[in-house]
């Protein structure tokens, strides 16, 4: 199945995307966050739908694509999870995964414009499989079981600003993975029984120039090692977000320019569709609108 949320920021809809038909999920769950997922919601929609009890949505295809997952209440991030990656990076592949953070006002949908950090000469763009938990993991005894802690999969844009992450970080590199916006994630979700984690084709431009393209088959830690691992460090939760990496081609490698105001990015991960975006520059009207 694909989940989508549909509508205006803070006011988004769940859905269920079947082809060309879109239905309102409304009725069933109130939203696709964690206590969706936490209480069964997928195999409620399941059965909503072969009951033929879910509406079809009216002009669906006029309202903005919010991201497939409420905010979470966690996103973990893997670094250099890609030999190739690695090295444009200059970096060693990791014996260990590499783990930093993205708060979770970072998410947003997969087509909002995103603002590029005041200051940033360095924005990046980063295309990743993105990994929904469906149900609380901690200490869990192996990546096979693991896996039954996921619920589905999303293409996300892990954006990035490599001065702050790198050269102003203080050895962390959260500072450079933080900026509002730098998360879209959709533009839906596919449940885990519809994906072959494992051998997806990634995808990335800039202003229609190829820049990313590599498969899931190359990660260095797959998902079930991931999943598992974090699991012995910390408590994933039901609608937590964990993105798996980046393969090479990346402006960071010194091949491509950063982003500037007016570029489009997109990313695409086979069977959970494409995104774009178009970064605009930082007004200084923002800071007061954010205080």
């Amino acid at each position: 199945m694909k989940l989508a949320r549909l509508g205006p920021p803070g006011a988004e809809q769940p859905v269920l995307v079947d082809g060309d038909r879109t239905y309102a999920l409304a009725g069933i769950v109130d939203d696709i966050d964690g206590a969706f997922f936490e209480n069964g919601g997928i195999e409620q929609v399941r059965r909503a739908l072969a009951d033929g009890d879910l509406p079809l949505l009216e002009r669906a295809e006029s309202l903005r694509i919010g991201p497939p997952i409420a905010r979470p209440s966690a996103v973990i991030c893997i670094g250099m999870n890609y030999a190739a990656h690695a090295a444009e990076s200059g970096a060693q592949p990791p014996e260990v995964p590499i783990i930093f953070l993205k708060t979770p006002n970072t998410v947003v949908g997969p087509y909002d414009e995103v603002t590029i950090p005041r200051g940033s000469t360095q924005t990046d763009w980063e295309v990743e499989l993105g990994v929904v938990i469906g149900r609380r993991a901690s200490y869990l005894s192996s990546p096979e079981a693991a896996l039954e802690h996921v619920a589905g999969y999303v293409a996300a844009n892990d954006l990035s600003e490599r001065q702050f992450q790198l050269q102003e970080s203080g050895g962390q590199w959260s500072k450079g993975k933080c900026a509002p916006g730098f998360n879209p994630l959709g533009p839906w979700l596919a449940t885990a029984d519809e994906v072959d984690h494992g051998n997806l084709a990634l995808r990335s431009w800039v202003n229609g120039e190829p820049r990313q393209d590599s498969s899931t088959a190359d990660m260095i830690f797959d998902v079930g090692f991931v999943i598992h691992h974090l699991s012995q460090y910390l408590t994933l939760e039901p609608g937590d977000l964990v993105l798996t990496g980046t393969p090479q081609g990346v402006a960071l490698s010194g091949r491509f320019p950063y982003l500037r105001p007016e570029d489009v990015v997109e990313v695409e991960i086979d069977g959970l569709g494409r995104q774009r975006q178009v970064m605009r520059a930082f007004q200084d009207a923002e800071v007061l609108a954010h205080g």
